[in-house]
């Protein structure tokens, strides 16, 4: 501790004057006063505050490459591979204002077989350079085309995947004699995702006996228990994809309901749906210890060329982490903000120019020139406000 000393010096000057020469005098001079100096206020010491880091995550649903697609791409390039990127450009300003985009990969993406559409689907390699660049970096492939090309398939499209630019997340493909290894994580803004994803079926086809990976079912909980119990820890976000639910339904069933109540359960704090090919609810759930917990149950198509009305009506779920860490090292993460905003697939008489568009971008006009039937804009909010809660439905943001 320092003290400060100079309120003394002029008593010492005066003490070393009096004794210096003259005789002492017989008056007594009145002593010297100085007034005191006052203390300097210290600094105030700054209060810690915590450190909040935030990720802006986004899901798509169902990218459903049918024959006209793919065809569509091929012809655009001359015959010289295949661009796929007009069917997702009206999309882009979307994906720039999130800081993570997943996807539902419906189809196997690889370069090994020859494109085909439904019901066995095999899709161009190419499709990942317009998804790439409209901003995907998490893809889902566990759904019931995973097995539509047996073994081959799988060993394909993981060789394609494997290629891909190092910050691309894949989940969905197992290691089938050690399924917890090797499970998908991300970091992000200081956030770590985990992502797991399973399917309700394959379409009767089972795993094929000569690979090593292959898909894990949602009736396997052991396994998925397994898996979640190895993630979590590794995890701020824990992420599961289930393929499920009834195809062109827009009702949630009971085993939904109970699977994603389970998993809230087990850990998972966001579950995505897919495969009904239609919009379904969403719904906040509480886990068993009392730790909140997002569920949408289906997003619908982001994009076909299925025929039925409802099936050209998506949802794209946009969701913010939120990561607090306290002074005291103490880790807090939210969940926040969980929106469902519509899209369109629009395409022209014989199904021509096929792509996705933002509800908001969408007119009447485009409905009247749909290929298949008119839609217009209040018959496709009546769809959405029809299947979504009012609480999650965004028409009003223009992407």
């Amino acid at each position: 501790m320092k003290i400060r000393l100079r309120g003394l010096a002029p008593v010492l000057a005066a003490l070393l004057v009096s004794g210096c020469g003259a005789p002492p005098s017989t008056e007594t001079a009145p002593a010297p006063t100085t007034a005191p100096t006052a203390a300097p206020t210290p600094e105030p010491t700054p209060e810690p505050t915590p450190m909040v880091e935030t990720v802006r995550f986004s899901a798509s649903g169902d990218n459903l490459i049918h024959e006209g697609l793919y065809n569509q791409a091929r012809a655009r390039t001359g015959g010289e591979g295949y661009d796929f990127a007009p069917a997702y450009e009206a999309m882009r300003s979307f994906y720039e204002a999130h800081d993570v985009n997943w996807l539902n990969q419906e189809t196997l993406v690889n370069d090994a077989y020859e494109p085909s559409g439904y019901p066995m689907f095999s899709t161009p390699g190419d499709i990942t350079n317009a998804l790439y660049d409209i901003g995907f970096r998490v893809f889902s492939l566990s759904n019931n085309h995973s097995y539509d090309k047996g073994a081959g398939g799988i060993a394909a499209s993981r060789e394609h995947w494997a290629a891909m630019p190092e910050d691309v997340v894949t989940a969905g493909f197992y290691n089938l004699a050690d399924p917890t290894a090797d499970l998908a994580t991300q970091t992000v803004n200081g956030i770590t995702i985990g992502y797991l994803s399973w399917t309700e079926s394959t379409n009767g086809l089972p795993t094929p006996a000569d690979s090593e990976y292959g898909v894990i079912y949602l009736d396997d909980r052991e396994t998925m228990a397994a898996q979640i119990a190895a993630l979590r820890p590794a995890c701020d976000v824990l992420i599961a994809s289930c393929h499920w639910g009834v195809e062109g339904s827009h009702t949630v069933t009971d085993a939904q309901r109970e699977t994603a109540q389970w998993l809230a359960d087990q850990g998972v704090d966001l579950v995505i749906g897919t495969h009904p090919h239609v919009t379904q609810g969403a719904e906040w759930l509480d886990a068993a210890d009392g730790t909140p917990a997002f569920v949408a149950y289906s997003l619908g198509n982001f994009i076909s060329a299925q025929a039925q009305y409802d099936n050209m009506i998506g949802a794209l779920l946009s969701i913010e982490f939120v990561k607090t860490t306290a002074p005291d090292g103490s880790v807090s993460v939210a969940l926040q903000n969980p929106a469902l905003i519509p899209t369109v697939t629009q395409y022209e008489t014989g199904y021509a120019d096929i792509r996705v568009l933002p509800f908001s971008a969408y007119t009447d006009e485009l409905g009247a020139a749909h290929g298949n039937f008119q839609m217009d804009r209040a018959g496709i909010e009546a769809v959405l406000r029809g299947s979504i809660e009012e609480e999650f439905l965004d028409l009003e943001t223009v992407w």
